[in-house]
């Protein structure tokens, strides 16, 4: 009997034939068989206990079970037995790398000399690792996942300036469902160029899956674990601005994100290789290249199918995918620093110092950042906002964080002539006159500024036309004008008194009065 069974058809027309009479001869003749198979198949069936005619009604899984499950497995000998045993043994020592199937065989042979040859034991180890290596092929919704995972391979572009070649990571999303790609060639690994490729894919998906999907790349995954890995911060923030859950695969698990893995494969056969013979002269003009050869993977139909990744994905994916965030992604920093005794506290990023209320200083405060803003939270309530300043060793100070001596110490570094002119202008023309009058009384102008404060600050107790009065007053005596000749004036009131505006300095008429012509 030959060693691969004959089919169900051929069985049953041999049946037919030998109710019809046929010998086993013609049989063999008939249906192109070999004598030996056609006796074979006949033993059989005399041996199964069954008429031709019932046989013929069987359906063929039944037939199949009466005719060609009779054979018996051969029992195994203890060689097997003992190998067969060794089996998941072998196969986890393969898991360490620096284990090699040669080396398992050699101490094999050591335990038992009479075992496998080299061939049989690889042969046989090699069958029971494929019998435990199937692959189960998943069905994926329209809009669940997003993959993501850099291609092995990098491409590069040629520096003008300097010559030099610059070898550059390549990033490819994918949408398991459609299959619809997004690859782009990132300036660098680190976290920023990556977190703000994956927001170009989300924009060019034109909408948000309810899951993206990572391998365990340190860029996005903080600590790996098989149930509950957990997410670097920025992911965190990305995954909450997106509104999308993040998973990551198990460690080395590739076929956990199969579907990405296939699309770094076509990449480079639909990517990598039609641009292998061009030169590119910049990032952009390299990425214009390659978004170019995406297109055309998108819009190029499925093998045996007539429809493209992109058809499948503009009909089936896009219309679920959740809508785009109104702004884009702007990742935030978080710092734990304690306050210092100047009421500052350090950016050490930018080594530029922020001011928060003095009531804080010792407190130990989070300090959040992004490119333009620059918060400070206390047990999580803001205390302080600024601008993000980025001069090293610079101070951004609010004046109303500081004490009030030193508000006032940073308010008399502000003073210059000009300043208490525009103050004393408020108040009268008279005040204007008699703030000149101090200014001009000092060698070094700095010496009257104390003095102009102090003239000022008056008509914060006796108002204002009480004060440009009393200025009035005191231009008129003709004399030196101070703060203290204008304070004794209010505080005697004198500047509420009339003011005699002429003097009668004429001499009365009386006989004792001699002339000019007295002293001829």
């Amino acid at each position: 009997m030959a060693n691969k069974p004959v089919s169900m058809l051929l069985l049953k027309r041999l049946l037919q034939l030998k109710e019809q009479g046929s010998s086993n001869r013609q049989i063999a003749g008939i249906l192109h068989l070999t004598r030996n198979t056609v006796n074979a198949y006949m033993l059989r069936v005399n041996n199964c206990g069954r008429s031709n005619i019932e046989l013929l009604l069987l359906n063929d899984e039944s037939l199949s079970e009466v005719l060609l499950s009779t054979k018996t497995e051969p029992e195994k000998d203890s060689k097997y037995i003992n190998f067969e045993q060794q089996l998941k043994y072998f196969t986890d020592q393969l898991k360490n790398k620096k284990t090699t199937k040669q080396i398992l065989w050699e101490e094999y042979r050591e335990q038992s000399p009479a075992g496998y040859s080299r061939s049989q034991f690889c042969e046989l180890l090699k069958r029971y690792q494929d019998s435990r290596s199937a692959v189960m092929h998943f069905e994926h919704s329209p809009a669940e996942l997003m993959e993501f995972d850099f291609a092995g391979d990098l491409l590069s572009y040629i520096d003008l300036q300097t010559g030099e070649i610059i070898r550059c990571p390549v990033l490819v999303c994918r949408l398991p469902c459609s299959g619809y790609t997004y690859i782009e060639v990132l300036q660098s690994l680190q976290r920023p160029y990556l977190i703000a490729s994956l927001g170009r894919a989300l924009q060019h998906f034109q909408g948000v899956p309810y899951m993206v999907r990572t391998d365990n790349m340190k860029q996005f995954v903080k600590k790996a674990n098989r149930y509950e890995p957990s997410f670097d911060e920025y992911a965190q923030q990305w995954s909450q601005h997106y509104n999308t859950t993040l998973t990551a695969t198990r460690v080395a698990k590739p076929r956990d994100k199969a579907s990405v893995e296939s699309s770094v494969n076509t990449a480079y056969y639909r990517v990598y290789a039609p641009l292998r013979n061009e030169l590119f002269y910049s990032l952009a003009e390299l990425n214009k290249a390659v978004f170019a050869k995406t297109e055309k993977l998108n819009h190029s139909k499925y093998q045996s199918r007539s429809y493209s990744r992109y058809d499948k994905f503009i009909s089936l994916e896009q219309p679920l995918l959740r809508p785009l965030p109104d702004g884009a992604f702007v990742p935030k920093s978080t710092r734990s620093v304690k306050v210092a005794k100047n009421y500052h506290v350090m950016l050490g990023e930018d080594r530029h110092f922020y001011s928060v209320a003095h009531q804080y200083i010792g407190k130990q405060v989070s300090i959040v950042y992004d490119t333009e803003n620059v918060e400070i939270y206390l047990n999580h309530q803001r205390i302080a906002l600024h601008w993000r300043d980025t001069r090293k060793n610079a101070y951004t100070t609010i004046a109303d964080h500081m004490p009030s001596n030193h508000r006032h110490y940073l308010e008399q570094r502000g003073w210059d002539e000009e300043y208490f002119l525009k103050r004393s202008a408020v108040i009268g023309e008279n005040t204007v006159a008699s703030i000149c009058e101090v200014l001009k009384q000092k060698t070094f102008i700095e010496q009257t500024y104390r003095s102009c404060m102090g003239i000022i600050r008056l008509a914060d107790k006796y108002g204002n036309q009480r004060l440009d009065d009393a200025c009035q007053r005191a231009l008129s005596y003709k004399a030196k004008i101070t703060y203290g000749a204008l304070r004794n004036i209010l505080e005697k009131n004198l500047d509420k008194q009339p003011m005699q505006t002429t003097m009668d300095f004429s001499l009365p008429e009386h006989d004792n009065l001699r002339g000019a012509g007295a002293y001829d």
